[in-house]
């Protein structure tokens, strides 16, 4: 029977280290990096169908008519039929001199 060089050991060694990795730590480098994906995604997701609620509940308060009524005030400043509306100018600063000055 005839024995092995050390080259021939070194190169089944290195060829069987090698299929190690592709059929364990690839894979499970993968798998992990896919988790961290759709942790991440989920959490977006989250976040996305909470503001999603927000938006849904400012949209509905927008369709009520006094909202659209205290939003015609404050922004257009209009009045309802028989109502009067007023400006409110705030009075100009006055500059004095002393005399001789």
């Amino acid at each position: 029977m005839k024995r092995w060089g050390r080259p021939a050991r070194l190169a089944v060694l290195t060829l069987g280290v090698v299929a190690f990795l592709f059929a364990f730590a690839f894979p499970t480098r993968s798998l992990l990096a896919q988790r961290s994906e759709e942790s991440d995604a989920r959490e977006q997701l989250a976040a996305l169908q909470d503001q999603t609620a927000k938006l849904e509940a400012e949209a509905e308060r927008l369709r009520s008519d006094e909202e659209i009524e205290r939003l015609a005030r404050e922004r257009f400043n209009l009045v309802r039929p028989g109502e009067e509306a007023y400006a409110i100018i705030p009075q100009g600063t006055t500059t004095t001199t002393a005399p001789g000055g």
